[in-house]
């Protein structure tokens, strides 16, 4: 593997997420954080918690995290590296501030700060650096100093990872059907006037013009799912929804803007979307996350072990 055994300039790995509820008790608690200064509606809210029961009360994405963490670890091991993988979350537990906590009182101070996203913009980026940065300035005088990877949403490891997902997904399919299907990328629906809002695109379309490379297919289109806020204002489209029924081909949807699943792939795709396409008469198969795909974990291990960082 590229950049296996050189030595890294950090002494940790934060992995910075979202994170969900684990129980049913969690699911209010969870979404309080989530909203916390945001005017969200009585009825959305209740609205969103029904999701959540619907899914079985929890999220696995606290669990997925883990194991990838886990992948990392082994994957680092494999190549000699013994550097602590830490988790921190914005919205569940271990918290951002807990886990940089933890490594301030470990002895840590050059930490490569990995934000589980692919595409950037101020909510998948900026706000989880914003609240790291809080966390390092309220953790005392020795404070940490985290660098983040750069952009990877292109490189040939994470893109052969989601080719692989498109590929099980077709095997899912009879053949007449996986030959003619169109691949729909999906990435969660930001406002349009969002900062970064054109660099989350372009990072984006980039990757999905990729993995429809390495798949063999020319017809694909990006999608946006999971808006939220005020209709008024104007968010990113088309619509997974409108994106599934524009045709009547069979479709492969493939969330590579999401890492492992939530609520938005479970419920969004898995129940909403796929309702829709049931009733238009359309074929659709759910591409898994990347998750912990073996490649994805490999990627991991170079950036860690080749220092392509920054502290932007």
């Amino acid at each position: 593997m590229s950049g296996a055994g050189r030595p890294s300039s950090h002494d940790a790995i934060l992995l910075i997420g979202f994170g969900g509820p684990e129980a049913p008790d969690e699911i209010r608690p969870f979404l309080d954080r989530v909203l916390k200064g945001r005017p969200v509606q009585r009825e959305r809210y209740e609205e969103v918690v029904h999701h959540y029961e619907i899914l079985g009360g929890r999220s696995p994405y606290n669990e997925l995290t883990r194991r990838l963490a886990e992948g990392l670890r082994a994957e680092m091991r494999r190549c000699g590296s013994y550097l602590p993988v830490v988790i921190g979350l914005r919205n569940a537990a271990p918290g951002i501030d807990d886990a940089i906590a933890a490594l301030a009182r470990h002895g840590a101070r050059r930490v490569l700060g990995f934000i589980l996203s692919a595409f950037r913009c101020e909510a998948s980026w900026e706000r989880y650096q914003s609240e790291v940065a809080q966390a390092c300035a309220a953790s005392g005088p020795a404070a940490l100093t985290i660098v983040y990877p750069d952009p990877w949403h292109h490189e040939p490891r994470f893109i052969a990872a989601v080719a692989d997902r498109v590929g099980e997904a077709m095997a899912q399919m009879s053949a007449p059907d996986a030959a003619a299907a169109e691949l729909i990328f999906t990435v969660h629906s930001i406002p349009v006037a969002m900062g970064g809002r054109k660099t989350y695109v372009r990072q984006s379309r980039e990757s999905a013009g990729l993995v429809a490379q390495a798949v063999g297919r020319e017809n694909w289109t990006l999608a946006f799912q999971s808006r939220s806020g005020s209709p008024r204002d104007p968010w990113l489209e088309p619509d997974i929804r409108d994106a599934i029924v524009a045709n009547s081909k069979p479709k492969i949807v493939i969330p590579i803007g999401f890492l492992c699943d939530h609520v938005e792939v479970l419920y969004d795709l898995d129940v909403e979307a796929a309702a829709g396409a049931r009733a238009a008469g359309i074929t659709i198969v759910r591409a898994a996350t990347v998750g912990d795909h073996p490649r994805f974990v490999e990627l991991m291990a170079e950036i860690v072990a080749g220092n392509r960082a920054s502290e932007d």
